[in-house]
């Protein structure tokens, strides 16, 4: 699913709508993985019979679906005048400039330009994100890293919520 913004001829107040919507959702691969669990929990079991098999080929793959959906399910919005990024929703008041970061760039903040304190919302498949400081003087996160596909976007929606 592609991330969407509200059109900017539409009045968007704090009340109203999500600015920016957006849910990572895993790649096919892993479906394709998902289906290959299911399939060895099923030959798992063959020797036993074709009732056991068929159990087993249930309950792996719905634990493998469940395992890949939920972590897939990551959702980013902007929505009545705050980021939320997974469980973690942030006044934009309580946040800093935004900066889009190219998949070059968004691997040097996963990897070692990375503050232990920061808050990430990472997903390895999706290479581009955004790094939104964060002013709060009482909040010792220094930043936010989000992985999204549209970082211009989700940028664009900030700024439109902190000049409102």
């Amino acid at each position: 699913m592609q991330p969407s913004a509200t059109p900017s001829g539409s009045p968007a107040g704090p009340s109203s709508g999500p600015r920016y919507d957006e849910r990572l959702t895993a790649p096919r691969s892993w479906w394709v993985i998902t289906a290959l669990v299911a399939l060895s929990g099923g030959l798992l079991l063959l020797p036993l019979g074709a009732v056991p098999m068929l159990g087993g080929l249930i309950v792996a793959g719905a634990l493998a679906a469940t395992a890949v959906s939920s972590y897939g399910s990551a959702r980013i919005r902007v929505v009545a005048g705050s980021l939320v990024a997974g469980d973690a929703r942030i006044p934009v008041s309580a946040l800093g400039e935004a900066e889009v970061l190219d998949a070059e760039e968004a691997r040097a903040w996963r990897s070692h330009k990375a503050d232990p304190r920061a808050y990430m919302l990472l997903r390895s498949y999706v290479p581009t994100a955004v790094r939104v400081t964060v002013t709060d003087p009482e909040d010792p996160t220094p930043y936010v890293y989000v992985s999204t596909r549209d970082p211009r976007a989700l940028v664009a929606a900030l700024d439109a919520v902190r000049t409102v």
